[in-house]
């Protein structure tokens, strides 16, 4: 385990403050501001649990990715799950991500970002994210299953946030995505709004996009449809060919210059992944800072880093984040900073590999 606990000390303040400022942002609309004071006040718990667990040596995540299916209803270009071309083997089951959920809570973890494919093919996620009112589960979608009866549960669930992806306008969405997506993203968005439903967007960015995502205009527009986090993925060249659309080191270093700028003007709050690392000491990969299952149950370093030694399926999710394959990657993240490829694993992929060996 890592000597030092400044970094966790960091982390847990930055998870909390996040949730803080949601909260001070949604006084004036009464149900989310109950719902956000009593999401920060569930943090401050979750931390006293993960602290418990890190004084019996044992690494507690405060953030999780779970992928419950490779299946999606649409067929983006560059699409990362396609990319990696994952064994066919069975999804997890209902009750295998019940179970998963319920460890995860134990050992303190308190957001569970749910992603696919696309999470809505299996709507039985409404069902099983509803038994954990005190964990958030932002959930990436494409929005086009977000239906008016979806919407209205999301209504009455408020710890299951939609997080909707774009790639910028109706030009670079619809290129990636298909024709009408945007437009029918920017429906689904203005519904969100009206009810009163917290929301998030999602954005990869890119070298070409970079200006368009970062203008103020689309920043407002989307403000003013009452998008409340954006999440700012920085490009990972998964596919052969693609290394030009990472971010040069200059747009990198002026992206967080504008994260932080962001959250001090808008009445929004904005993420960057995998975010200023070096803040905290490198990688928070492996279960430092997060951790990510696939579909298949596999537990895995990161999204973008799908090679595992161990399957929550088969045992507790407290013994797969003690094992050997991921303890030499948190050992290590002094050595794995950010890179040109947005993704110290990725980068790295050839020693990440070489210690399943």
């Amino acid at each position: 385990m890592d000597g030092s606990v400044s970094y966790e000390n960091r982390f847990n303040r930055s998870v909390k403050d996040f949730f803080r400022k949601i909260f001070s942002q949604n006084l004036t609309r009464l149900s989310n501001a109950w719902f956000f004071f009593n999401t920060w006040m569930n943090q401050l718990r979750s931390v006293r649990i993960r602290e418990k667990w890190m004084r019996r040596g044992v690494q507690s995540p405060p953030f999780m990715i779970v992928s419950i299916t490779a299946r999606c209803n649409l067929a983006c270009k560059g699409c990362y799950s396609h990319a990696q071309h994952r064994n066919t083997e069975q999804e997890m089951s209902a009750e295998n991500l019940s179970g998963v959920i319920a460890e995860a809570r134990e050992l303190g973890t308190s957001v569970i970002l749910i992603a696919g494919g696309e999470p809505l093919v299996r709507p039985e996620i409404l069902d099983i994210t509803k038994k954990y009112p005190d964990i958030i589960f932002p959930m990436f979608t494409n929005g086009i299953m977000l239906s008016e009866t979806v919407i209205s549960r999301l209504g009455r669930q408020k710890n299951l946030i939609p997080v909707i992806s774009i790639e910028g306008g109706m030009l670079e969405t619809d290129v990636r995505r298909g024709h009408g997506v945007f437009d029918n993203v920017l429906r689904v968005m203005g519904r969100l709004g009206r009810k009163n439903i917290f929301y998030g967007t999602s954005i990869t960015v890119t070298r070409e996009n970079f200006d368009t995502v970062t203008h103020h205009g689309f920043i407002s527009g989307l403000i003013a449809k009452r998008c409340g986090v954006f999440i700012y993925v920085e490009y990972v060249p998964a596919k052969p060919g693609t290394e030009d659309l990472t971010l040069t080191e200059p747009q990198k270093i002026r992206l967080r210059e504008l994260l932080a700028e962001w959250d001090n003007t808008y009445p929004a709050q904005f993420i960057g992944f995998p975010g200023d690392e070096e803040l905290f000491g490198g990688c928070l990969a492996s279960g430092r800072g997060f951790v990510h299952i696939s579909p298949e149950g596999r537990l895995e370093p990161c999204p973008f880093a799908p090679y595992s030694d161990t399957n929550v399926k088969d045992m507790p999710l407290r013994e797969a984040l003690a094992s050997e394959f991921l303890r030499k990657i948190r050992e290590n993240h002094h050595l794995l900073k950010e890179t040109r490829g947005g993704c110290a694993l990725w980068e790295n992929r050839a020693w990440v590999t070489s210690l399943l060996k």
